[in-house]
């Protein structure tokens, strides 16, 4: 496989427009977010997720989270409970995954079997601008080989990738270099599952009752 590889200049960038073209014919891409790069296809495609697991080399029995571009969600997830919409209205756009009841529309490959998803608002431009032009939720999986370290530039993400997927998109913006944090909305109250760029300290002035996975 040849991989296009770019560094995208402005949201304009008609490079943009040529990968999110990729995403909706079934593609994959490596792509910035705030966190870190994630590895990005329809989420919604079986076909197209299957082949992110092959270029991560990981099982198929791990969930995969996904990217949207806006704060309306109710096509994916089944409810949003009133301390989950606290926090979208609070931390979206930015590095906080919700981990809701999906709708079926979200295939079993990316979601594992599980009924829910991992679902977050990114607030990276390019990443955003991918989302919007595809008209549709994409993968947001760290864009590394399962078991070696995630990556915050693009230069990682050619090392790992080039090859192995049909684009790799870069920018010169620095990101944050931290994983989002996880948040499971779906049990009263919320768990933290995963540590990351939003601290306990910012979650517990939404709901005090938020607390940490045993």
């Amino acid at each position: 496989m040849e991989t296009k590889i770019y560094k995208i200049q402005s949201l304009e960038d008609e490079k943009l427009i040529e990968a999110a073209e990729c995403i909706k014919n079934g593609g994959v891409i490596a792509y910035p977010t705030e966190t870190l790069y994630g590895l990005g296809t329809d989420a919604l495609n079986e076909e197209a997720v299957k082949k992110i697991f092959k270029a991560k080399g990981r099982p198929d029995n791990k969930a995969i989270t996904v990217i949207t571009s806006s704060k309306d969600i109710s096509s994916f997830v089944e409810e949003v409970s009133e301390t989950a919409q606290k926090l979208i209205d609070e931390f979206w756009p930015g590095p906080l995954t919700l981990v809701l009841k999906k709708k079926d529309v979200i295939p079993n490959i990316t979601s594992a079997n599980l009924d829910t998803i991992g679902i977050r608002m990114t607030s990276n431009g390019v990443a955003r601008k991918l989302v919007e032009l595809t008209g549709t939720i994409i993968t947001a999986t760290s864009a590394n080989i399962s078991g070696g370290p995630s990556h915050d530039n693009i230069e990682g993400c050619i090392e790992d990738f080039d090859g192995k997927v049909d684009y790799i998109i870069g920018e010169d913006k620095k990101n944050i270099g931290i994983e989002s944090t996880i948040v499971d909305c779906t049990v009263n109250p919320p768990v933290v599952l995963r540590n990351g760029a939003v601290t306990m300290e910012m979650l517990q002035k939404i709901d005090p009752n938020i607390k940490v996975l045993d």
